[in-house]
């Protein structure tokens, strides 16, 4: 094949991985009419249809996926090799991709991270912000960022924030309404804000503990949401009771705009850690997000 249609295999693998021409375009920065073209004169040149197109989706076909296949693995090699090429310039360049909660990205990487951004213009940062689990090596991420307790054995942990708590929290004219519970059971009687996790689509069961008594309560409430920021918000409208990270409504707290609720069943525990696989041949620009992280713990 001619080496100037390398770019139609290309625009056909992203089609092939989004299942769709409009999230394709999108994703390459194309009108969703090149796309398609490019597809069109691929599968003529070759003789064979790629993708299956209905009305609602794209699929591949035998010889599609077979395709697929087989470009995916080596686009994804061409890639590393030349990120790893921008090893030899005098700067530290490249992209880095990190997977993490809002909750992380707030409170320790962004604070962290944001220096290093003006201080070294060719390092190019994408933080996909997604309170579920995810494989950090199978969706081509560098590193994540999770619990302690919640890192795989076999990755690279490295601690970059210190010990931190959930806090249940309403407004003052919630309580004035509904009273105060005075133990986690006592949650079951009021409204409470629920949170769903994206990867497995389970309610958080919320997580007590005092003096070596540990209890998970699942609440309930007219709300679910999936986002720390949007159940604070909720919680100071008077919708009902949020467990959300403290340090992130210290201020409503000091306001009066939200009060703090089973202070002593709210225990501490170890904070984030950036995790990475054990294999990993570290760039300069992921070296130094790795140091950024680990300062001022």
């Amino acid at each position: 094949m001619a080496r100037e249609n390398f770019n139609e295999l290309l625009l056909f693998l992203a089609v092939a991985e989004e299942r769709s021409f409009t999230k394709a375009a999108t994703r390459l920065g194309m009108a969703q009419s090149t796309v398609s073209h490019a597809v069109r004169q691929l599968e003529e040149r070759l003789g064979l249809r790629l993708l299956t197109r209905t009305t609602r989706s794209v699929s591949t076909t035998e010889a599609g996926e077979r395709l697929k296949q087989s470009l995916a693995p080596r686009i994804a090699e061409i890639e590393a090799e030349i990120e790893a090429l921008l090893a030899y310039r005098d700067k530290p360049a490249g992209t880095v991709r990190l997977t993490l909660s809002d909750h992380a990205m707030q409170t320790v990487v962004w604070p962290k991270l944001a220096p290093v951004l003006k201080d070294y213009p060719d390092i190019r940062l994408e933080l996909n912000v997604d309170n579920g689990f995810r494989n950090i090596v199978e969706e081509g991420f560098d590193a994540g960022v999770r619990l302690g307790e919640s890192v795989e054995k076999d990755m690279v942990a490295v601690r970059i924030g210190p010990d931190w708590r959930l806090a249940a929290v309403g407004s003052p004219a919630y309580f004035a309404a509904h009273g105060r519970p005075d133990n986690p059971h006592a949650l079951m009687r009021h409204q409470c804000i629920n949170r769903r996790h994206l990867s497995s689509g389970a309610l958080y069961a919320w997580e007590f503990g005092r003096g070596g008594e540990e209890l998970r309560v699942r609440v309930e409430g007219q709300l679910t949401l999936n986002t720390s920021e949007a159940m604070i918000d909720a919680a100071r409208l008077g919708y009902g009771i949020a467990f959300v990270p403290e340090d992130m409504v210290s201020a409503h707290i000091a306001e009066g705009s939200l009060e703090l609720v089973l202070d002593d069943w709210s225990p501490y525990f170890p904070g984030y850690y950036l995790y990475y696989p054990s294999r990993r041949q570290h760039l300069p620009a992921f070296s130094l997000v790795i140091e950024a992280l680990r300062q001022q713990l």
